[in-house]
């Protein structure tokens, strides 16, 4: 891989599994109404929280709403780039339920 190519690690997708680690594109939306888990948007998954977009604490505030939806630690989730952006990837080891939009319901491996 050359310098300044991303590596997708989803493909087409906004998910894919690296061993027992779901991997997330994320497309955060700060600042909203409410901490939601929306649609996806192309290969992001649309997450909005209600935290403005300060220093990353947003992106924090977003892996803790998340975390418990996943049924795993906020230490279980990994922000692997966006700490400060709208486009994310996060890493979650070994969650143990999945929320309804990765269509799979509970995690079976």
């Amino acid at each position: 891989m050359s310098r300044g190519q991303v590596r997708n690690a989803t493909g087409d997708s906004f998910f894919a599994w690296e061993g027992d680690v779901l991997v997330v594109n994320i497309l955060g939306k700060p600042g909203a109404a409410r901490d939601a888990i929306g649609k996806p948007k192309g290969t992001q998954l649309k997450v909005s929280v209600t935290a403005a977009p300060v220093a990353g604490k947003a992106t924090d505030h977003m892996v803790r709403f998340l975390a418990p939806r996943f049924g795993v630690s906020v230490a279980d989730i990994e922000v692997v780039f966006g700490r400060e952006n709208v486009n994310k990837q996060l890493r979650i080891r070994a969650p143990k339920t999945l929320p309804p939009v990765f269509a799979q319901g509970t995690l079976q491996l």
